[in-house]
């Protein structure tokens, strides 16, 4: 089945603002916690991503009722859920299907037949942590070979405490959500502090939850039996933001990027200010101005990167790595791309290759990008959303026509990215 594509024309400088819109990992598991609740819930902020739309199709399969009240809210009711419905095909097909089971184990004590979650191809990402503390909760669950079953009345809880087996996002929000709809008193340890783990805690504050200790690794929950309808305004996305930091830095001009979470790239932005970018930050105004002479300029004006490692927040995040790499192509020496999490995702770099990029792939978690090259266009394939965020800045920059496959991917997680990097010069089309 043919797919559209991104034509680029690239060498261009971008200048002008871009909008930062609602997170996609936040408003995913937000989402999916308004099922712990027969209540209305009014959600804003949400960003008109394809993930978005696919969970918004599988919650109305097993009976919610969504409707749009505005250009970026929703109306949300979950009065005849009919957990039946779960068995449908469409689970297969994005990651963040898993992040019904909290809210529906909270709410109805089983999940039964619910098919084994898809998404990106960046590595094997089982679902064994969240099982496992379910499990130590005193689940019981079985396991076939397409699907799996979970069943947990909340009289039967035996924890106080739940030790992940690693830094798990999803996980973390898993048991964050089943825990507040169930009145106990447990301890989440190992928890992921990912900003969109922090916002999911804030909205189910607000469903009548205690919770205290987000955005650490400890997060305590005292759930209720019968969380109540809420209103809550997602956050802005950090990796949205991030993205079009990085793209300033490796396209070349003069970007204002606004409505940014600028504490959550607190890290991101010194790692970037120390290796010589030039970005100004107004806190008060959620905005961030980045100026940059790629491509074009003296090798002596450029930034040295010697390391990037991803790592859980506050650090260096997974999602941005790709294009953490198209901005090493432009930078002076070698620069060593370290992702210990997922051992697919630097296959990406092959794609940076065909455009002129220097690549020595080390094994699949380390890679040394050594710099400045002058990248050419040519037609390159995105298979993972932010790879294929990543290939767009490099034909952003990279001189001539190209051509990017796999749109699909980058709209899962981008809103109206043609229109929006039109607004400050790039010369992109879809086709």
């Amino acid at each position: 089945m043919p797919t559209n594509k991104f034509i680029i024309r690239g060498g261009k400088k971008l200048r002008g603002a871009i909008d930062v819109k609602g997170s996609k990992n936040a408003a995913l598991p937000i989402l999916a916690a308004t099922l712990l609740t027969s209540g209305k819930c009014r959600i804003s902020n949400i960003p008109r991503v394809s993930d978005v739309s696919g969970m918004l199709e599988l919650m109305k399969e097993i009976g919610s009722e969504i409707k749009w009240v505005g250009e970026d809210s929703l109306e949300i009711e979950n009065k005849n859920i009919t957990l039946s419905k779960i068995k449908g095909d469409a689970v297969k097909k994005m990651r963040a299907s898993i992040l019904l089971v909290g809210p529906l184990l909270a709410r109805f004590g089983k999940v039964e037949n619910m098919q084994y979650p898809g998404g990106c191809s960046i590595g094997q990402r089982p679902i064994d942590v969240h099982l496992n503390a379910f499990k130590d909760l005193g689940a019981k669950i079985k396991n076939g070979k397409n699907s799996f079953s979970i069943y947990l009345d909340s009289k039967d809880v035996l924890s106080k405490d739940v030790v992940l087996e690693e830094f798990s996002v999803t996980a973390t929000e898993n048991i964050l959500m089943y825990l507040s709809g169930i009145d106990k008193d447990v301890r989440i340890k190992i928890a992921a502090a990912e900003p969109h783990v922090q916002d999911l805690a804030k909205f189910l504050k607000k469903m009548g939850a205690n919770i205290s200790g987000e955005g650490t690794s400890t997060i305590c929950v005292k759930g209720l039996s019968a969380p109540k309808g809420a209103r809550h305004n997602v956050v802005s996305d950090y990796i949205e933001a991030g993205t079009f930091v990085l793209m300033g830095l490796s396209v070349g001009g003069d970007i204002i990027i606004k409505n940014a979470p600028i504490d959550d790239l607190d890290f991101v932005i010194k790692k970037l200010t120390a290796a010589g970018a030039k970005i100004s930050l107004d806190r008060k105004n959620s905005t961030i101005s980045v100026k940059s002479a790629y491509p074009g300029s003296g090798t002596k004006s450029r930034m040295a990167i010697a390391k990037i490692q991803t790592l859980p927040h506050p650090g260096i995040p997974t999602d941005l790595q790709s294009a953490f790499a198209v901005l090493a192509t432009q930078a002076k020496g070698d620069t060593l791309i370290h992702e210990p999490m997922y051992e697919k995702r630097l296959e990406q770099l092959l794609e940076l290759v065909k455009m002129g990029a220097n690549v020595d792939l080390l094994d699949p978690h380390r890679a040394v990008i050594a710099g400045p090259v002058k990248l050419t266009g040519a037609e390159v394939a995105g298979n993972d959303l932010r790879g294929g965020a990543a290939l767009v800045i490099a034909a952003l920059s990279a001189r001539g026509k190209s051509t990017i496959s796999g749109v699909e991917y980058i709209e899962r997680g981008y809103e109206n990215l043609v229109e929006r990097l039109r607004g400050i010069g790039a010369d992109i089309e879809k086709i």
